[in-house]
C-alpha cells in the first residue's frame, strides 16, 4: 500500500510539472504563431516556453554570455500554485509522516520533469545555467509541497520538540496569518507607488510599447511582460517606502534619503518609467512614501491584537501582554523573511557590467521590514491591545446593574432547588397569617369560616 502512495505522489509531481510546462508552451505557441516573422520554429519557442518555466522557479539564464535573472513573480505563482495543489489532492493519511513522505516523493517527480526540460533547453541561444537549476527547482518545491503537506498536518513532531514551548501551534499559526497580512499590506503600499509613479510619467511608458515592437504580437508579447511583471514592481516600490531601496544598474542606488551613483540609459521598458529620479522633493511624495511602512505596521498591529483579545472587552479569553508581544514579534520576523525572499527574486542580473545588478537587494528589505515591524508594530499592537480590552462607560454600568439581577435569580433558583423557601406555602404557615391579620384588623375580616386549605 505504501508503494501505491509513492507511485501517486511521483504522477503528481510530474503532473504539476506538465501542468505548469503546458501552459506558458500554449501561450508562447500563440504569441509564436500570430508574430509575422517567427524565428527558431516550433521547437525555438518550446525552449523558450521551457526557460520561462526555469525562470519562474528562479533559475538564471544565460544568453551568450549575459546572464538573466530577474524571475517575474507572477509566472511562479503559477507552479507554487500546483504543486501545493498536488500535495493536498494526493490519497495520504493526515498524519505528520506521512505529509512528510507526500511532499518529498511528490518533490521527486517534479525534480524529474525539470531535469528534462534543463537538458532540453541546454542547445539553445537561451539557456538554463543547470547549477543555479540544481539548486533553485529542488528549493522551490521543497517550500511549496512542505507548506501544503504542514497546512493539512502541522510540522512534524520532531520539529515541535525543538521550538520552546512558549511557541505553540496556536500562537505559530496566530503569527503567520498576522506575517501575511502585515506582507500583503507592503505589498500593495509599494504596488501604489509603482502606480504613482507610472502615472506621473504616463508619456513614456505608453510609448514604450511602440519603440520597443512595431507590430500588434509584439506589443502584446511586452503587454504580457509588463503584466508579469508587476508583482516585481510591487516589491521594489516597497523596498523604496522601507528604505533601502533598489539598485537600478551601473551600481547606483535609488532610495527615498539618497540617490547615488549616475543615472543609466535604461531600455524604454513601460515599468521602467515609474523610476525616480531623485528623492522626494515635495510633502504629497514623502506622505506617499511614508504610506508603505505605515500600512505593514498598522497591518501588524491590529491583526496581532485581533489574535491576542478575539472578543472586544473579554478579558477571560485574551492573551496577556506579553503574548501579543510574541506574536507581533513572530510575525515580524515572518513579514522580515518572506520579503527577504521575495525581494531577493524580483532583482537580479540582466546582463553584464553596468546590469549585473538589479533590483533590491534581498537582505536589506527584509531587515527593513523587521525593524518597522518589531520596533513600531509591537508596541502598537501592546496600545491597541489596551484600547480592545477597555469597556465603555455605558456598558460598564449595565454590567453593573445586571449582576446583581442575576445574583437575585441565582438566589431564587438555589432556594428552589434546596427547598428552604417551601415553608411560607404550607397549610400552618397560612392559618398563622390568618389569625394574625384577624386579630390586627378588627371588624374588617369577617370570623365566621377558616380559609380552605
Amino acid at each position: 500500500m505504501r508503494h501505491v502512495r509513492q507511485v501517486r505522489h511521483l504522477l503528481e509531481g510530474l503532473l504539476a510539472a506538465g501542468l505548469g510546462l503546458g501552459g506558458l508552451a500554449a501561450l508562447v505557441l500563440l504569441l509564436w504563431t500570430l508574430s509575422p516573422h517567427p524565428h527558431g520554429g516550433a521547437d525555438g519557442a518550446l525552449r523558450i516556453a521551457a526557460d520561462l518555466w526555469l525562470l519562474a522557479h528562479g533559475t538564471e539564464l544565460t544568453r551568450g554570455q549575459a546572464p538573466v535573472g530577474v524571475t517575474p513573480l507572477l509566472l511562479s505563482a503559477l507552479p507554487a500554485w500546483l504543486l501545493f495543489r498536488a500535495v493536498r489532492a494526493a490519497d495520504w493519511r493526515p498524519e505528520p509522516d506521512e505529509g512528510t513522505r507526500a511532499a518529498l516523493w511528490t518533490t521527486c517527480g517534479y525534480l524529474i520533469a525539470a531535469t528534462a526540460a534543463v537538458l532540453y533547453t541546454l542547445p539553445a541561444d537561451i539557456s538554463a545555467k543547470p547549477l543555479s537549476a540544481a539548486v533553485h527547482v529542488p528549493l522551490f518545491a521543497l517550500i511549496a509541497t512542505f507548506a501544503g503537506a504542514w497546512s493539512v498536518t502541522g510540522p512534524p513532531e520532531w520539529l515541535r520538540e525543538l521550538l520552546p514551548s512558549a511557541l505553540d501551534g496556536r500562537r505559530l499559526r496566530a503569527a503567520a496569518r498576522v506575517a501575511f497580512a502585515a506582507l500583503v499590506a507592503y505589498c500593495a503600499g509599494g504596488a501604489l507607488l509603482a502606480l504613482g509613479g507610472l502615472v506621473l510619467d504616463a508619456p513614456a511608458a505608453q510609448n514604450g510599447f511602440g519603440q520597443l515592437s512595431a507590430d500588434w504580437p509584439g506589443r502584446l508579447a511586452v503587454l504580457l511582460l509588463t503584466v508579469a511583471l508587476l508583482p516585481n514592481a510591487a516589491l521594489w516600490g516597497a523596498s523604496y517606502g522601507l528604505g533601502p531601496g533598489f539598485t537600478p544598474g551601473g551600481g547606483a542606488t535609488v532610495a527615498p534619503l539618497a540617490f547615488t551613483g549616475e543615472p543609466l540609459d535604461l531600455p524604454p521598458f513601460p515599468l521602467l518609467a515609474a523610476l525616480p529620479s531623485g528623492t522626494p522633493d515635495n510633502a504629497a511624495l514623502w506622505v506617499a512614501v511614508a504610506a508603505v511602512p505605515a500600512a505593514g505596521v498598522a497591518a501588524t498591529a491590529w491583526y496581532a491584537t485581533a489574535a491576542a483579545v478575539p472578543v472586544p472587552g473579554e478579558r477571560r479569553t485574551a492573551s496577556g501582554w506579553a503574548g501579543t508581544a510574541l506574536t507581533a514579534a513572530l510575525a515580524a520576523g515572518g513579514t522580515g523573511v518572506a520579503l527577504g525572499v521575495l525581494g531577493a527574486y524580483a532583482g537580479g542580473p540582466l546582463g553584464t557590467e553596468e546590469l549585473a545588478a538589479f533590483g533590491p537587494d534581498g537582505w536589506l528589505v527584509a531587515g527593513a521590514a523587521f525593524a518597522w515591524s518589531a520596533l513600531i508594530g509591537v508596541p502598537l499592537a501592546l496600545a491597541l491591545r489596551a484600547w480592545r480590552l477597555r469597556r465603555p462607560r455605558w456598558l460598564r454600568a449595565l454590567a453593573a446593574r445586571a449582576v446583581p439581577r442575576r445574583r437575585e435569580r441565582s438566589r431564587t433558583r438555589r432556594r428552589r432547588r434546596t427547598g428552604k423557601g417551601d415553608a411560607w406555602h404550607t397549610t400552618v404557615a397560612r392559618r398563622t397569617r390568618w389569625a394574625a391579620l384577624k386579630k390586627s384588623s378588627g371588624a374588617l375580616v369577617e370570623t365566621e369560616g377558616e380559609p380552605r386549605p
